[in-house]
């Protein structure tokens, strides 16, 4: 016995230049019929959040499935799953296509390679699927726009709930992050971790997308853009500030990654606020409002 919802959609063209589009949701849950082998020409994720089953390779091998867990199904390849007849299990899915998939592939957050993939929580998941579910009423507007968004943020959810992933970010990342400013070669950054370079590159591009370098560089110019916005610091001192000891080689640098030279960058921004930036984020269920405010 099994109960099942879903619904499909058509996006235009339009919509397609979103990035991501949806083409399908469902929720289902019980003893469901085994899929496949089959193959799509789109990408599914299939977030398994309660029972198990068992999915196979292109290669013919069965693995188990305990959720919670994450099923990737990918354009071309096939695949063939199935919940354990005696438990079933809880399914959410979404089908999706569009050009940011090949970006999102790219840095990691679609595993062609990893079909299977264990998760510590499919709450979060869950709650985008949801999103999805409701925007799915019949004659919604906005119907193709909100899934769309909910589609980028279920690729978030999905990468952040990876049973491999520490609840606090990679310590890798997070000791990157926290080094971004001193004056250090990537080689470096590797002995103070005790690893080789290579070591650093492969660790740093699966938890970020990226390499060390352009990680680094990422950290480095954002702090530089608040400092040129929210200072009155010059552009010397702003390099210096994040770690480059000549100006001439950061105002290059920052010419090539930002499109514009540091004081142009300061003399576009119109909300200059010397002495104003908080370190603090802000609560978003309690944000900071303008005292005394009479309309």
């Amino acid at each position: 016995m099994y109960h099942t919802w879903m619904r499909y959609f058509t996006p235009n063209p339009v919509h397609h230049r979103l990035g991501l589009v949806c083409l399908g949701v469902g929720l289902q849950h019980g003893a469901l019929p085994t899929v496949g082998p089959r193959t799509l020409d789109h990408h599914v994720a299939i977030v398994i959040s309660a029972g198990r089953g068992w999915s196979t390779t292109p290669d013919g091998r069965r693995h188990p499935v305990t959720a919670p867990a994450l099923l990737w199904i990918t354009p071309g390849v096939v695949h063939h799953y199935g919940a354990d007849p005696e438990t079933g299990w809880d399914e959410s899915f979404v089908d999706f296509t569009g050009p940011a998939a090949a970006t999102y592939t790219e840095l990691g957050y679609i595993e062609p390679d990893r079909p299977v993939v264990p998760l510590a929580d499919t709450g979060p998941a869950r709650a985008a699927v949801g999103r999805i579910a409701r925007a799915a009423r019949r004659g919604n507007p906005l119907l193709e726009v909100e899934t769309s968004a909910a589609v980028h943020e279920l690729l978030v959810a999905l990468r952040r709930a990876r049973a491999d992933t520490d609840a606090d970010g990679d310590p890798v990342l997070q000791a990157l992050a926290r080094d971004a400013f001193l004056p250090l070669s990537v080689a470096e950054h590797a002995a103070r971790h005790g690893m080789t370079p290579a070591e650093l590159r492969t660790a740093v591009r699966r938890g970020a997308g990226c390499s060390p370098k352009d990680y680094l560089l990422g950290i480095r110019l954002g702090r530089a853009k608040e400092l040129l916005v929210g200072t009155e610091l010059p552009v010397s001192a702003v390099a210096r500030r994040v770690g480059y000891d000549d100006p001439a080689y950061f105002s290059r640098l920052f010419t090539r990654r930002v499109g514009t030279a540091p004081i142009r960058f300061r003399d576009r921004q119109v909300h200059n606020v010397p002495g104003g930036w908080s370190t603090e984020i802000p609560d978003p269920n309690d944000p900071p409002l303008v005292s005394g405010w009479s309309g």
